[in-house]
C-alpha cells in the first residue's frame, strides 16, 4: 500500500464501473496527480454476460475475467472489503483478506460494489441454490450438471436417476433464460456420450413470477423465446413462483412438485447490502441517490455508478416518463464508468461537471449455439431479430464489450476454435476440494482395536 501524500481517489469495487472508471480517470490525469487506489475482494473483474457461455463450456472461464494489476499496473489494488467510511474524516476502513483491518484515508470516493443476488427466504435455498453472478458459480454449475449426468448414468436406482436428470432454473430475465438455454444445449450435447442416458431423459423447467420472459427484449421476442425454448422440452411456468426446495424437493406455488438435484436461482438482483453501513443517501430499493452527474447527492467528492447507483435517466424523462431510471446492464455501466472518469478528474481540478445521458441501444440474448433474440434501437425504429442473426449480434456486441484486446481475442479464438473442435463435456468438481485425495492418502491409519479375548487377560491380570 502506498504512503504517497498525493490526493488519493478511492474506488470500491473493481467490477465493470470500478475497473473502466480507475482506467478513464488514469488516462485522463496528469502524472502524479494523483493515487488511484482500487478495493475488491477479488483481484478480477467478471464480466457477466460471458457467464452463461462459461457455464455451458463455450467459452474458458480464465477468459471471462480481467486481473485488475495487470489492467490498472499505475494503481493500487488493495483485496479486501471497505467495511465501513466516514464521511467526516475522510477514512475508509478496509478489511484484508488476512490480517487486521486498517483505515486508508482518501480524498475522492467512486462507489461501484455492483450488486448481488435477490433472493427471499424460501426454505432450502440457501441449502439448495446455485447462483449465477461470478464465473466460480458458472463453474461450480457447469461440473455439477455433468456430474448428475455420470451419477444418473451409472445407477440403477430410478429415484435417484430422476433426480439427478431434473434441472429446475429460478427467474426468466436475461441470465435466467441464457443460462437455461446453454446449459441445456450442452446436455443435449454432452447425451450422445451416455450409453444409458438421453436428452429425453432429462427434464428442464424455467419459473418466472412475472407473465413472460426476457422483458428486456419486447414482448413479441419474449414470446418467441418462450416458445423457442418450449421446443427444445423446456417447461415454462410463468405467473408462478418456488414456494420451497428443502432437500431438493422443488414446490412450486401452482401445485407442481419435483425433486431436483440441480436448482439454479437468477431472480433479478439488488444493490450490495453493504452500502447500507456507508451512511450514504439511499433509494427507495437500496440504490446509491445519485445526480445526473453521478454524484451523490448532497456530496461533491462521491461518485456512483452501475447497479448499485440510481441514477436517472434523462433521455427518458425528456420523452415524458419522469419517474425513468438508468437500468441495470453492461450497457449503460460502461458508458457511465466513462463519464464518471471524467467527472472525477473534473471535480478534482475544480471543473464544471457533465450529465450523464445515454439513449437505449438495444437488448441482445443468447439462448444457445446458433440461437438467439436481439432487439436493435435505430432512433425511433427498433429492428427485431432471431435465430442465428440474433445469436451473431449477441456474440458480436459482448465480444466488443469485453475489457481489453487481450481478453477480446482470447474469447473469439474460443468461439473459432468451437466451429471446428467438439465441446468439452468433462466433469471437475473434484476441482472444488482439491486435497480430499491427498488427504485420504496422508491422513494417520486408525489404531485398531485389541481383540476381545486379549483385552479381557489383561483385564483378570491387572
Amino acid at each position: 500500500m502506498s504512503t504517497t501524500e498525493r490526493p488519493r481517489i478511492l474506488v470500491v469495487g473493481g467490477g465493470y464501473v470500478g475497473l473502466y472508471a480507475a482506467r478513464r480517470i488514469q488516462k485522463k490525469m496528469r502524472y502524479g496527480e494523483a493515487t488511484v487506489t482500487v478495493v475488491d475482494p477479488r483481484s478480477y473483474m467478471t464480466y457477466q454476460p460471458f457467464l452463461p457461455e462459461a457455464a455451458a463450456g463455450n467459452i474458458s472461464p480464465r477468459h471471462v475475467v480481467v486481473p485488475l494489476r495487470r489492467v490498472l499496473p499505475k494503481a493500487e489494488v488493495l483485496t479486501g472489503r471497505v467495511t465501513t467510511i466516514d464521511q467526516d474524516r475522510k477514512v475508509a476502513t478496509v478489511s484484508p483478506l488476512v490480517g487486521e483491518a486498517y483505515e486508508l484515508p482518501f480524498d475522492y470516493l467512486v462507489i461501484a460494489l455492483g450488486a448481488v443476488s435477490r433472493t427471499f427466504p424460501i426454505p432450502g435455498l440457501a441449502e439448495q441454490g446455485i447462483g449465477m453472478k461470478g464465473v466460480e458459480e458458472a463453474i461450480g454449475l457447469r461440473n455439477h450438471v455433468l456430474e448428475q449426468l455420470d451419477k444418473a448414468d451409472s445407477t440403477t436406482d430410478e429415484e435417484i436417476r430422476r433426480k439427478a436428470l431434473t434441472f429446475v432454473f429460478v427467474g426468466g430475465g436475461f441470465a435466467g433464460a441464457e443460462t437455461i438455454g446453454e446449459v441445456e444445449d450442452m446436455a443435449r450435447d454432452a447425451s450422445q456420450y451416455y450409453k444409458n442416458v438421453s436428452r429425453e431423459d432429462m427434464r428442464f423447467i424455467l419459473v418466472d413470477a412475472a407473465d413472460k420472459i426476457l422483458p428486456e427484449v419486447g414482448p413479441k421476442l419474449g414470446t418467441y423465446g418462450k416458445e423457442h425454448l418450449e421446443g427444445r422440452g423446456v417447461e415454462v411456468y410463468l405467473s408462478t413462483s418456488m414456494d420451497s426446495c428443502v432437500d431438493g424437493h422443488v414446490v412450486l406455488k401452482n401445485g407442481l412438485e419435483v425433486d431436483s438435484s440441480t436448482i439454479v436461482w437468477t431472480a433479478g438482483v439488488k444493490p450490495n447490502p453493504a452500502l447500507a453501513r456507508y451512511g450514504l443517501p439511499l433509494g427507495p430499493r437500496g440504490h446509491v441517490d445519485c445526480e445526473p452527474t453521478l454524484q451523490v447527492k448532497g456530496t461533491d467528492y462521491i461518485w456512483a455508478a452501475g447497479d448499485n447507483a440510481q441514477v436517472p435517466d434523462l433521455v427518458g424523462r425528456k420523452a415524458g416518463n419522469e419517474n425513468a431510471w438508468c437500468p441495470p446492464n453492461a450497457q449503460h455501466a460502461l458508458r457511465q464508468a466513462r463519464v464518471l472518469g471524467d467527472n472525477v478528474v473534473s471535480g478534482m481540478r475544480g471543473f464544471p461537471q457533465k450529465d450523464y445521458a445515454h439513449a437505449n441501444k438495444g437488448a441482445v440474448a443468447g439462448l444457445g449455439l446458433h440461437k438467439g433474440v436481439a432487439m436493435i434501437v435505430m432512433g425511433k425504429m427498433k429492428i427485431k431479430l432471431k435465430g442465428r442473426l440474433a445469436w451473431y449480434m449477441h456474440r458480436g456486441y459482448h465480444g466488443m464489450a469485453m475489457p481489453t484486446w487481450n481478453r477480446k481475442i482470447r474469447v473469439f479464438a474460443d468461439w473459432t476454435l468451437g466451429m471446428f473442435l467438439k465441446r468439452e463435456v468433462v466433469s471437475l468438481g473434484a476441482i472444488e476440494t482439491p486435497r480430499e485425495e491427498f488427504y485420504e492418502a496422508a491422513k494417520p491409519a486408525p489404531v485398531a482395536a485389541a481383540p476381545k479375548e486379549k483385552t479381557e487377560e489383561k483385564a483378570k491380570a491387572s
